[in-house]
């Protein structure tokens, strides 16, 4: 009882203090020179001015603000305040002028005040990432990478990632992450050897990039798992694949284990003996080139965006078969590069290898790769899988994403 009593008074004395200040506005002091006398005049309420201050007999006469003038407050001003002029350069009006309020400037997007000048937001190096992004008042703040985190990119919104946990995806490291790269998984060694750590083959991701759409939804990863047959992939590793891969590439990782998962049913047999057939077919062509440590480099050198360096190339020789290099560079190559098309990669890399030196005879083995890519499994492979399969559903939902 006496706590409601006291939550009365409470709202009572509010109440009270709210309805005097309504109906008794603020005062100030002003000398009345007919009476030689102090009076406490009322102020202005916002949006106007003292027209004519209060005398014995009369009240305050206020004034509303002409254009391009205001004031915020109860007042005793003899004017109101002349607005802001109009904003600067790489600014924009936030809040424009009126009675009540002054005109507002802010920076463009991408930048901050500093000293009447808009300045763009500082970009974070690799091994750094944002740790408060920047704002129209205020600069990006970065912050080193901890232990068990990178980043690989300058970005002025881009915060540190953790290292993918090879493990928890099946996988084992073969370079350790750092500050400025992640961990670089493969498959374990009771895996296909073959394939030689290669986390997603060229046959896959020719056939794998058909189910991405152009634009991702938040929740594109969730509407693929549902859409596809067979057994699902668990919610669990779907996070798991969200929080280490690059969007483009969570695709390709969802595919593979949802492949994996189903490798026994009749539906996914026919697909992993297409995919065998179109890796046979690569390996025809690049299987066999035997090329030397220098012609690795060169080849890797030739291809756009984050280059593979010459310590993978080392460790590639020593973990590879000379059949598999080739392949798992290339491969080395897409992780580094997020959602860079490794077959467009390519392209661009045979039209610079002349340059180069590089053997003629690979270069026209790499040439057919690729022209085989195109024909055979960006376009057979497809319809096997995601119009036959699949289905109008997928379809569906593609269309929407885009």
């Amino acid at each position: 009882m006496n706590k409601f009593l006291c939550c009365t008074l409470v709202l009572l004395d509010i109440s009270v203090k709210w309805t005097i200040q309504v109906d008794s506005p603020p005062k100030y002091r002003h000398y009345d020179p007919g009476t030689s006398r102090q009076l406490l005049c009322d102020q202005c309420p916002p949006g106007s001015y003292v027209k004519q201050h209060c005398t014995a007999t009369s009240p305050t006469q206020c004034a509303p603000c002409p254009d391009q003038y205001y004031t915020e407050e109860w007042n005793s001003h003899d004017e109101c305040q002349y607005c802001s002029t109009v904003c600067k350069e790489l600014q924009y009006v936030k809040q424009e002028c009126t009675s009540t309020q002054n005109r507002v400037c802010e920076c463009v997007q991408g930048r901050y005040l500093e000293l009447e000048f808009c300045l763009k937001h500082t970009e974070c190096p690799p091994g750094f990432g944002v740790a408060q992004p920047g704002t129209p008042e205020s600069d990006t703040v970065c912050e080193r990478c901890p232990e068990g985190f990178f980043s690989n990119e300058t970005s002025s919104k881009a915060v540190c990632l953790k290292h993918t946990n090879c493990s928890a995806l099946g996988f084992k490291i073969t370079l350790k992450g750092n500050e400025v790269h992640d961990n670089i998984c493969q498959e374990n060694t009771d895996m296909t050897p073959q394939k030689c750590g290669i986390d997603v083959t060229l046959c896959e991701e020719a056939m794998f990039r058909f189910a991405v759409p152009t634009h991702l939804t938040p929740n594109w990863l969730n509407i693929l798992a549902d859409s596809l047959p067979g057994t699902k992939v668990s919610t669990e590793n779907i996070e798991r694949i969200k929080q280490r891969h690059s969007p483009q590439e969570q695709t390709f990782q969802l595919l593979k284990l949802w492949k994996q998962q189903n490798k026994e049913q009749d539906m996914v047999k026919k697909i992993i003996q297409d995919i065998d057939h179109c890796e046979n077919s690569v390996l025809k062509h690049i299987g066999h080139p035997n090329l030397t440590f220098e012609h690795l480099n060169m080849l890797m050198a030739s291809l756009p965006g984050k280059k593979v360096g010459k310590e993978d190339v080392e460790r590639t020789t020593k973990l590879c078969q000379p059949t598999e290099q080739v392949l798992k560079l290339l491969n080395l190559w897409r992780i580094k590069n997020g959602d860079q098309d490794t077959i467009k990669g390519l392209m661009y890399g045979l039209k610079h290898l002349k340059t180069y030196h590089f053997p003629k005879r690979t270069i026209q083995s790499l040439k057919k790769v690729v022209k085989f890519l195109h024909r055979f499994t960006m376009y057979r492979l497809y319809q096997k899988l995601f119009l036959e399969m699949v289905g109008n559903q997928l379809k569906s939902v593609k269309v929407r994403c885009v």
